[in-house]
């Protein structure tokens, strides 16, 4: 019997390249395609799933972690694979801790996603051991450091150096430092146009 899939991404290309290659496959069969990840519960009670491939951010506001949690608690036997292209490395651990079964990076996968769906529905957990190299600015994003992307992420979100420092445990000046140390490595003017293609180019997603 073929392994049920059920694909969750909100971006178009990416759900129509995994609905083809599943539709290709002799040991794959599409379950379903949704676009939201707080729909994906609802979806699998109703419908057969063995497998989930799950992307992280959505539109709506939905993630798919936070979605891949809800699954194993209610659906432990199913597989989850998070699909995403965005590098923030912060997604690896919490996908880890939510239960997920492998992680995969659209695009810049090393591995073909269906031999890492075959593997992970034979009992393989597979996670990369870094995150792809993109380019913020003038920088590489393998050149910023765990704590670089911390405040980069926080920046993000709209926080004000006094509640960034707070929210890391860190003082106010030292924050100034390390936005002095990414503008310095980005070449960007400000923190605002730090902050704004740090997420459009998904070196971190704002929480």
């Amino acid at each position: 019997m073929n392994t049920k899939v059920l694909v969750v991404d909100d971006e178009k290309t990416s759900r129509n390249l995994f609905e083809m290659i599943i539709k290709e496959s002799e040991r794959y069969r599409l379950s379903g395609a949704i676009s939201s990840a707080s729909d994906v519960v609802g979806y699998i009670k109703k419908n057969p799933t063995d497998l989930i491939l799950m992307d992280i951010v959505m539109r709506d506001g939905s993630n798919g972690i936070r979605a891949t949690q809800k699954v194993k608690l209610s659906y432990p036997n199913i597989k989850v694979i998070i699909v995403t292209n965005t590098a923030d490395p912060k997604h690896i651990k919490l996908a880890r801790e939510a239960g997920a079964d492998s992680f995969w990076y659209k695009e810049v996968g090393e591995e073909p996603v269906l031999d890492l769906m075959d593997r992970t529905m034979a009992g393989e957990q597979i996670f990369p051991d870094t995150t792809p190299e993109l380019l913020l600015g003038n920088a590489p994003t393998t050149s910023f450091t765990e704590r670089e992307i911390d405040v980069m992420r926080e920046l993000a979100g709209g926080l004000s150096n006094k509640e960034i420092g707070e929210k890391l445990s860190i003082s106010e000046e030292t924050v100034k430092g390390y936005i002095k140390t990414l503008l310095d490595k980005t070449g960007y003017s400000n923190r605002t146009e730090l902050a704004i293609n740090a997420v459009l180019y998904k070196v971190v997603v704002a929480e």
